[in-house]
């Protein structure tokens, strides 16, 4: 891994910081903040004079951070980070371990996407990191050098803590210089790439303002209208027309969506012929109802026997308030 690809690869991630700021809004991050993070790491292979061969990762290794910061309001941050990366390494075929740590200089871009679970984030930083290697027999301290990484990130608030969010990061962080050992090693620069996962907290931050749940107006109460008829009638006496009409004019001032028209009858006949009344009982009135101005299509009309009396009976009992219709607003 040479200089100029070190630069590249940070470069790549921090593109988005050419984007011009009015193209678009900043979250409203502001004010001091800290936060710490952890992942894994891989080191790329570097050109070497170690004795043995090439410095390369071997495996998976860790990475770890902890930062804190300013946020101008305006989506930019500057922030100052310390570091530590631990990488299985090997040196041709001798195993080992290289560690680096260090300060860093960052400055971030936060971006309002539109997307309110998350905000993403770009950055470059600038600083020094320091380290050892033990690999292929070689134990050696770095002395230090010049370093920098890109950064690509996005924030996801938690909205029951202000000012607490979790972070998940992409890392590239090169020397930008050879990397000289005591003893008169020395390495060509050295890259990591890192994926972290963090936790990030702004002081004093304001709660997420949370929208009201819009109002739904309660549905206004049914409106029940009872129609009696005489033993073995469908015809609708005076008095019943009379009920039929009160209801026909509050159906017009009342939000009513649907009429139901339900006929019944007592038990003094079979419960076949009570349906068949109950149901001449129901077309009548819907009849009237519709004379008096009532759309045909905003009745619903059912007849149910006599298997739903107001007054329970034994069979063959007269009962007045069991032949009846009713009409329901609702």
């Amino acid at each position: 891994m040479n200089l100029r690809n070190a630069l590249i690869a940070a470069a790549v991630l921090a593109a988005p910081l050419a984007i011009a700021p009015s193209a678009v809004q900043a979250q409203a991050l502001n004010g001091v903040y800290v936060g710490a993070g952890a992942g894994v790491n891989w080191l790329t292979e570097t050109s070497t004079n170690v004795r043995g061969g090439k410095l390369k990762s071997d495996g998976v290794g860790v990475a770890g951070l902890g930062s804190i910061g300013y946020a101008f309001g305006n989506g930019l941050r500057i922030e100052l980070e310390g570091n530590y990366r631990y990488q299985p390494a090997k040196i041709g075929a001798g195993k080992g371990q290289n560690h680096s740590y260090g300060p860093m200089v960052n400055v971030l871009y936060d971006f309002d996407a539109g997307l309110g679970f998350m905000t993403p984030y770009v950055g470059v930083g600038a600083g020094y990191q320091w380290g050892e290697m033990r690999a292929g027999g070689t134990n050696a301290s770095m002395r230090g050098a010049i370093a920098a990484q890109g950064i690509l990130g996005a924030a996801f608030p938690i909205a029951d803590v202000p000012g607490l969010a979790v972070t998940a990061e992409a890392r590239v962080l090169s020397t930008v210089e050879d990397v000289r050992y005591n003893g008169g090693l020395r390495t060509d620069p050295q890259m990591n790439i890192s994926g972290m996962l963090g936790l990030r907290y702004a002081f004093g931050a304001a709660p997420v303002p949370v929208a009201a749940p819009a109002v739904v107006p309660a549905p206004a109460p049914a409106r029940t209208y009872l129609v009696f008829f005489d033993w073995d009638k469908a015809d609708l006496t005076p008095r019943a027309r009379q009920i039929i009409a009160d209801a026909a004019q509050a159906s017009t001032r009342v939000a009513t969506t649907r009429i139901e028209v339900g006929g019944h009858a007592d038990r003094t006949g079979t419960a076949q012929y009570n349906q068949g009344l109950s149901m001449r009982r129901a077309q009548n009135v819907a009849a009237e109802l519709v004379r008096l101005g009532v759309a045909r299509n905003a009745i619903d009309i059912n007849a149910y026997g006599d298997t739903r009396p107001l007054v329970a009976t034994g069979p063959n009992t007269r009962e007045p308030q069991n032949r009846r219709v009713e009409i329901v607003l609702r």
